[in-house]
């Protein structure tokens, strides 16, 4: 790996498996070569509880990126966090 490489922050996406717009973010992060960690907050409520204890949303998708919060699946500013 050449030192020109920026690494790619930390993400990670809050979701549960009905959520249309939380299957588009995973279906762009994929796309975009992203590497993340999916939580399926409707499993685990520890996680659910970290979710909105960051984002204040209880709503999904949230993505975390480099512990900046997104609620929603916003591209431009998913863009921006990733510089892609």
């Amino acid at each position: 790996m050449s030192e020109t490489v920026k690494k790619q922050p930390r993400v990670i996406l809050f979701s549960t498996p009905s959520c249309s717009f939380c299957r588009t973010a995973k279906r762009y992060l994929k796309q975009q070569k992203i590497k993340f960690r999916e939580v399926d907050v409707s499993r685990d409520q520890s996680a659910a509880r970290d979710m909105v204890r960051r984002s204040g949303q209880s709503g999904v998708p949230v993505i975390d990126i480099g512990g900046k919060i997104i609620v929603g699946f916003n591209r431009p500013k998913i863009d921006k966090l990733l510089g892609i």
